[in-house]
């Protein structure tokens, strides 16, 4: 019995370390200014945010080849580059994890995913994990939808792509979507920040 308690408890704290809000406190709040990073991307060249003089704006992805909920993403995350990124909203994802831990995560594995699914947008190594915590992301895959501004790239939304990582058929909110449609509409984005689910990022 004590056994039984015992895994139902692990299984509670495990379904809800999928869904997590970044409440410690670090990391980005919407309507800071996000800094811009130099990454390398799989092509072997280094990618920042101001190499896109004409973007709108960005969305921003934290992701990984290794994570369940990552990998049920990625055509999703393809989808979204290939509706915006001629809008001015282009796809940057970016993989936060420590490879040590996570060697599926490596660069060749990177690669091989990449060009496996037909990834057409910049898929770059937060080497160091440097820039991952800077925007608070816990989770992969995690969404910051910036705006470019005067000011710099504004923080819009936070978040998940939409509300079902089992079924993309089955969606009902598209928060980025929605996120991405108002700022093209020069309108306010209404959900501003939802919870991230995913597989916690490995340090």
């Amino acid at each position: 019995m004590k056994n039984l308690k015992l895994l139902a408890v692990i299984v509670l704290a495990l379904t809800l370390s999928a869904f997590t809000i970044n409440t410690d406190g670090e990391g980005y709040k919407v309507g800071d200014i996000a800094t811009d990073f130099s990454l390398e991307n799989i092509d072997g060249n280094k990618v920042s945010l101001a190499d896109y003089k004409d973007a709108k704006g960005f969305i921003v992805i934290f992701t990984c080849n290794t994570c369940p909920y990552a990998v049920a993403y990625e055509d999703r995350i393809e989808a979204l580059n290939k509706k915006y990124e001629g809008k001015g909203y282009p796809v940057i994802a970016i993989m936060p994890n420590n490879t040590d831990v996570k060697p599926g995560d490596n660069m060749e594995a990177m690669k091989t995913r990449a060009k496996a699914k037909g990834f057409t947008f910049p898929y770059l190594m937060d080497k160091g994990q440097k820039i991952y915590p800077q925007y608070g992301a816990t989770k992969t895959p995690h969404v910051y939808i910036l705006e470019k501004t005067k000011k710099g790239n504004v923080v819009k939304y936070i978040g998940a792509i939409d509300d079902n990582y089992k079924d993309a058929a089955a969606v009902t909110e598209t928060y980025a979507e929605d996120a991405v449609d108002a700022l093209l509409g020069k309108q306010e984005v209404k959900v501003k920040e939802t919870r991230a689910i995913g597989c916690s990022i490995k340090v």
